[in-house]
């Protein structure tokens, strides 16, 4: 009978443990969601908790994949442990350049695995200026012998995730790179009277 319960005991620690981090990640989007919310009244950076060392920057949507998350500033594990992160070498949204954002493939990026050029993504920053981007380039590449190209002169989100999505160990090399461009848009003008409607 001892060695049923250690067994019980064992199984139960182990669900909480692979729990833990899928619950975290989700219950955390509320606090992030109320200081960004917050951020936009407020036009300050606001963090969803008294210790937190980062904030809300970004709100990235994607019909399609049923997502709206809030990415936070810094990509550090910390970071990552509660939502998607805009890379600190990226970090300002007010420029036109390459928004790095990562997470983990098991919470906030799992979506990714269905992810396909034409996709659609929408931006807002903490001013309230939406924009669209347009998956153009999914590409895998090893992390230990390649980067990642930054562009400092085109606005571009670039989504980063640990590839395969079902491997067994985590943290390996492999990385999904999801390359969306932004999406210029343009307003149909019709003559009507010498005045454009």
């Amino acid at each position: 009978m001892p060695k049923i319960i250690l067994i019980i005991i064992i199984g139960f620690c182990t669900f909480v443990y692979g729990a833990y981090i899928p619950i975290k990640a989700e219950l955390s989007q509320y606090l992030i969601r109320d200081a960004w919310n917050k951020s936009i009244t407020t036009k300050q950076s606001i963090s969803p908790w008294k210790w937190s060392d980062t904030y809300p920057v970004l709100r990235l949507e994607s019909k399609k994949h049923k997502q709206d998350l809030i990415v936070l500033a810094g990509d550090t594990g910390n970071v990552l442990a509660f939502g998607p992160g805009l890379s600190s070498s990226t970090i300002n949204t007010e420029q036109s350049s390459t928004w790095m954002i990562s997470a983990h493939r098991d919470t906030h990026f799992a979506f990714l695995k269905d992810i396909e050029v034409g996709d659609m993504f929408t931006t807002t920053t903490k001013d309230n200026k939406i924009q669209k981007f347009q998956v153009s380039i999914i590409e895998i590449i090893d992390s230990s012998n390649q980067e990642i190209d930054i562009n400092d002169d085109q606005l571009e989100l670039k989504l980063v995730t640990c590839y395969p999505f079902d491997a067994i160990i985590a943290g390996g090399p492999l990385r999904l790179v999801v390359t969306a461009e932004k999406l210029v848009e343009t307003k149909n003008l019709i003559a009507t009277n010498n005045k454009f409607l």
